[in-house]
Order: C-alpha cells, then structure tokens, then sequence
C-alpha cells in the first residue's frame, strides 16, 4: 500500500492556474529575541475570528497588532474591543497584504472564509511569517499541498485550527486506541448530525455597505453584483464557490480525530458519497421551494483506505428521535445534536462526544472510562514559534492537509454526481460493497429513515449517488478519472493566483 510521501512536491502544485506571486517578495522573518512579545494579524475578524482574538490575547508572549477584515465596521468594532483587553489598539485593514508588511508581526492567524485560507496562508509565509490556518487549510486538494511546501520553503510554523489535537482528552484517548484499549480497531465513524435550517431561497440581495466585496470574493471568481444568499457573513458555508458544506466545516474535527485514532498518515484508496440537500421543501411545505445553498445538507461518505476505513454522517435536518438505537446508546441521548467520532474495537468503542470528554464503553454500552481536558491549541502553536521546531506542532500543514483532503474528496464524489438520483434499490445495490469494515447496509437505511422522518419523499425527491472514486496517494491524483482531477483546483481570478512554491 503506498503511503504518503511528507517530502513529496506533487504535480498538482504546477497545475494550479496561478504561478506568480502577488506578495512581491519573500523574506525571512526576523529574529526573535529572548522573552520577545509576538506581534499578531488576525485576519477575519467575525464568527471564528473571535475565538482567535481570546486565544492570543490570554497568553502573554503575544499582542494583537494588526485586525485585517474586509468589513470595516466589523474590524473596527474588534480593533476597540482589542484596545479594551490589552491596552493598545491594534492597527485596522481591509487589505491583508498590508499588514504583512508589518514588522511588528510575526504571527498570521486567519479565520476567513474557506476560499482565502491557503492564499492567505501562502502570502502570510512568503513574507516571513508564521500562521495559523482555521480549519479546513484548503478549499481543494492543491492549495493543502502548497501550503505544505510553502512551509518547508519559507521554514515557517503552520498550524491548522483542528483543536481536538492539543486537547487534554483527545490526546490520552487516542494513546488508549493505540495501546489496543478497545482491542483491534480498524473503522471509525464520524457523525455531524446538527440542525442546519434552510438558508433562505436563491434570490439577489445587496452585498453590506461596509464590505469590500472585491477582497472578500479574492480567488474566487466575482459573482457581484449578485449574492444569493440573505446572511452575508455565514451561510457562504453552505455556497461551494466559498465554502464545502458540513462535510468541510465541521466535517475536518471529526474526520481529524478519526483519522488520528486510527493512525491513518495517507489518504483514502475509494471514496464514496451518498445525500443531497433535501427537505427543505418539506419544511416550508413548498414543492417548489430552492433553498440559495448548492452542498449537501444529508450526506454519508465511504472513505476505504484498506485496511481501515472511515464513514463520514452529516445530517442537517431534524436530528432529535433519529432511530439510530446503537448511537444512541453510545451517545447516551435520544435527542439534540450528536457531533463526535465512534471508534469500533474488538472489544469495545471509544466516543468522542464532544472537544473536551472521551467515552470508553464496552460492549454492553456501560462506561469503564472517561478522558477529560482542555485545549491549549494556540499555546501549542505559539510554543512551535518560539522553539522553531515544527515537530512541536500538534496540528501542521501535513497533518491539516490530509483531513481536509477528505472532506473534499467526499464532495467530490458528490459533486460529479449530484444529478443522478436514484431509487432506494439502486442505492443499496450501489453501497453494498463499499466497504467491508460498516454494515454499509444498515448506514443507508439509518440515513433513509432520517429522511423520511424529516418528511422527504424519496420518490419526489431521490437521494444522490456519488461517483466511486480511485484516488492514488503519491501522485494526489484520481485514478483513470479526469472529471475528478479538474475540482483538486478551481479557477482563480487574476491578481489572486495561488503563487507558485517550488523547493
């Protein structure tokens, strides 16, 4: 079975549309003095942006120096908040790749929307600084294996905002998995059943007055003066021009800890998904209804690596009374969210339940032990800073590629095939062998029963059969599939290329 090769400068980074760098020049990063504060860029300073704020602000080797958010209202409103906090009202722009000329900064951390994350990154690294990247690191395939390269070249510190891997609980749970606490484990289940309510129906509303709406499009190609979305600041999630869905949102934390348990540094041999975004009709009792978003809001992806194998869940619609009597049990709810990760050992599982508690239960769904901590991701990450020594990194580049990977492979799937809507037969005909670790079988008419519990009708409204997908892990490239191979990338819009990293 071919591995991941860390060293590896695939091909994919030449086929990106863009060569040329927009930050002028690359440049070291200056020394960094003994007991020296850190200089800070947060760069999106909405929603996740304010997690960032606190988690650099509570440790005093750094200092906001810099808000960069193409919201003018909303990075100002942050710059006074900051200046409450520490002291010193930190610089405001709307363009990023001015406050990277600052050399006062030594750290980027960006919570933008997916589409800027690498590019962010990349500039953020070609002018000498260091950057943690919210997760998913990419929003495609290439931009997660530049930003590897763009680290090793520029010998930057890149961490990825995949928590769970500095938590107190996570991190001893993982050690349990390995030490074969649970026995033989080889299959682990992701679950993102949250509630997503529609988004609101397609339409063209105005972008917000304070909004620079050219630097928030960046790479991807401009669709002003039209935005189909009501809630400008969040529901692009929903959008793949900006976002990738659950699968990409909350998808990263679960497939991360998956893949982590299951001591997987590769990607998937097979990949298939299955879902649709359904029942919104249903809820507004319109059969006409066209919800603005275009990502799956139910979708089960297959991810077979061989020996092991991954499923991925996500369910937007109504979760509370789902049917599901073994998760469930494992859970220990009936009702309400279930996001986390089920591991399945020979003699018994562990259930990530939420960021800070682990579960070992046995076989009988009793409790023998319980993890629990905290998460001291940007202490870690700034600790890296200091010691220049990315081995410290809980979360690097490579470890943030690979579990974003999957939540765009799984679209993938989706995407080349989100038109081929298929009966329930067809479906369980379809799945059947997709993997010898799940009862495939029993997944899909879980899944179904959600639906239909939700009101979908399957007739009206069939479910989506993905593509089976082959993907080689040397070459980052499908197999025989080049439909596939064109949405490892997107089309970048001048003057945002992705510039070109070499070794």
């Amino acid at each position: 079975m071919k591995r991941l090769n860390r060293r590896q400068f695939t091909s994919l980074a030449a086929a990106s549309a863009a060569a040329t760098a927009v930050v002028s020049s690359s440049r070291p990063a200056r020394a960094i003095a003994a007991n020296e504060v850190l200089g800070v860029a947060i760069v999106g300073a909405n929603g996740r942006g304010g997690d960032h704020i606190n988690g650099f602000h509570a440790d005093k080797r750094t200092e906001i120096r810099a808000i960069v958010d193409v919201d003018s209202a909303v990075g100002n409103k942050r710059a006074d908040q900051i200046e409450k906090m520490q002291g010193r009202r930190p610089e405001v722009f709307t363009d990023m790749r001015k406050a990277f000329e600052l050399d006062s900064i030594d750290i980027v951390s960006t919570a933008t929307p997916n589409h800027w994350h690498a590019l962010c990154g990349l500039w953020a690294m070609q002018a000498g600084k260091d950057v943690y990247i919210e997760k998913p690191i990419s929003h495609n395939i290439t931009e997660g294996r530049m930003l590897i390269e763009a680290a090793k070249k520029y010998g930057r510190m890149c961490q990825t905002g995949t928590q769970c891997r500095s938590s107190g609980a996570l991190r001893p749970a993982m050690e349990f998995i390995a030490a074969g606490g649970i026995g033989d484990c080889n299959f682990a289940r992701g679950l993102c059943y949250k509630r997503r309510k529609s988004i609101g129906a397609i339409g063209d509303y105005p972008v917000p007055k304070n909004v620079d709406f050219d630097m928030w499009s960046g790479p991807a190609t401009m669709t002003d003066p039209k935005v189909t979305r009501q809630q400008f600041h969040y529901d692009w999630h929903w959008q793949r021009h900006y976002g990738n869905g659950d699968l990409g949102n909350q998808g990263p934390h679960q497939t991360d800890i998956a893949r982590w348990g299951l001591g997987l540094m590769r990607h998937p041999e097979t990949i298939l998904s299955y879902g649709g975004r359904l029942g919104y009709q249903a809820e507004r009792k319109d059969p006409n209804y066209i919800d603005a978003g275009d990502t799956a809001n139910t979708c089960v992806s297959i991810y077979d690596y061989g020996d092991k194998c991954i499923v991925f869940e996500t369910r937007g619609l109504g979760v509370d009374d789902s049917a599901d009597e073994e998760i469930n049990k494992l859970f220990m709810a009936t009702r309400g969210n279930k996001v986390g990760v089920i591991f399945y050992g020979s003699d018994g599982y562990v259930v990530q339940e939420s960021y800070s508690r682990c579960l070992v239960v046995d076989k009988d769904f009793n409790i023998v032990k319980e993890f629990k901590g905290g998460q001291p991701h940007y202490e870690n990450f700034i600790d890296a800073v200091i010691s220049r020594n990315a081995a410290e990194l809980n979360a690097d580049a490579t470890q943030g590629h690979l579990s974003a990977a999957i939540s765009h492979l799984g679209n993938i799937s989706y995407y080349l095939k989100e038109d081929n809507r298929v009966s329930p037969k067809e479906l369980s005909d379809a799945v059947a062998k997709a993997s010898k670790f799940d009862d495939n079988q029993a997944t899909l008419e879980r899944t179904l029963k959600h639906l239909t519990d939700n009101g979908v009708d399957l007739d009206k409204y069939p479910v989506s059969l993905g593509a089976m997908l082959k993907f080689d892990n040397e070459t980052e490239k499908f197999i025989d599939n080049p439909a596939a191979d064109q949405l490892l990338t997107r089309e970048y819009r001048p003057g945002f290329e992705l510039p070109k990293v070499t070794a």
